[in-house]
């Protein structure tokens, strides 16, 4: 299979699956052990929320950029068009993950990317957008099958500049570098390394098989005594 045929298989596969394959349990035969599970910034946390739950998973390569207010010592060197070809370079589909350093007083009610800004990263091939603060027109973009993960919505902002195009940024607890492949859905997001698709493809595969049969066995269970065979892999009769 080619990367185009991973990632629409692995976009029937939510996001929590992914991370089990990825490093959730060190000690499974189908997970990688990418990271180590606690330590590391690999997913997301609450801090974040799918804004379009109804849109399913979401795949792509990585670009990443920052966001703050401008600087007059720095503003004016980079623009949404260094964004847009960042985004451009990478194979498709894409991901943007946007990380907002705004001060705290302002952080809240920066309604960054609205419909104008998000249907430039569509034509551009991305199909989603991690940002650790808020955006807006929210109802415009639900109509696009673009996917958002936010802290929430705001109705507007003021001025603000590109920061940094593809360098290493943090949003909701995760750290990604550009050019990681992100999974997300309506229950976070989840990066890895792009070397690895194959590898997480396959073993996604393998897990899923294993829990199909598993959950089976489990919903056919009547007692204590017959989930702990199913969970072992054994059959059960009435007796036990």
């Amino acid at each position: 299979m080619n990367h185009s045929e991973i990632f629409s298989a692995l976009e029937k596969v939510d996001t929590p699956t992914i991370t089990n394959v990825v490093a959730t349990y060190p000690k499974a035969k189908t997970c990688l052990g990418l990271y180590n599970p606690w330590t590391e910034n690999w997913y997301t946390d609450t801090s974040i929320k799918c804004m379009y739950p109804e849109l399913g998973a979401r795949i792509g390569y990585a670009a990443t950029c920052v966001f703050g207010l401008p600087d007059p010592n720095f503003s004016g060197r980079l623009s949404l068009m260094d964004v847009l070809d960042a985004l451009d370079a990478l194979p498709k589909p894409t991901i943007l993950v946007l990380e907002q350093k705004f001060p705290p007083e302002i952080a809240d009610k920066v309604g960054l990317a609205g419909e104008i800004m998000t249907t430039m990263f569509q034509a551009v091939g991305c199909v989603g957008c991690i940002s650790n603060g808020p955006s807006r027109d929210i109802d415009a973009i639900r109509k696009m099958g673009f996917q958002y993960h936010l802290t929430g919505v705001s109705a507007g902002h003021g001025e603000f500049a590109v920061q940094s195009v593809n360098a290493p940024v943090h949003v909701g607890g995760m750290d990604v570098a550009p050019g990681e492949i992100v999974h997300m859905d309506e229950n976070g997001a989840v990066k890895f390394p792009a070397d690895k698709l194959q590898a997480v493809y396959d073993n996604v595969e393998t897990l899923l098989a294993g829990e199909e049969k598993t959950l089976a066995a489990i919903r056919g269970a009547k007692s204590a005594g017959q989930v702990r065979k199913a969970l072992r892999g054994e059959a059960y009769s009435d007796d036990d």
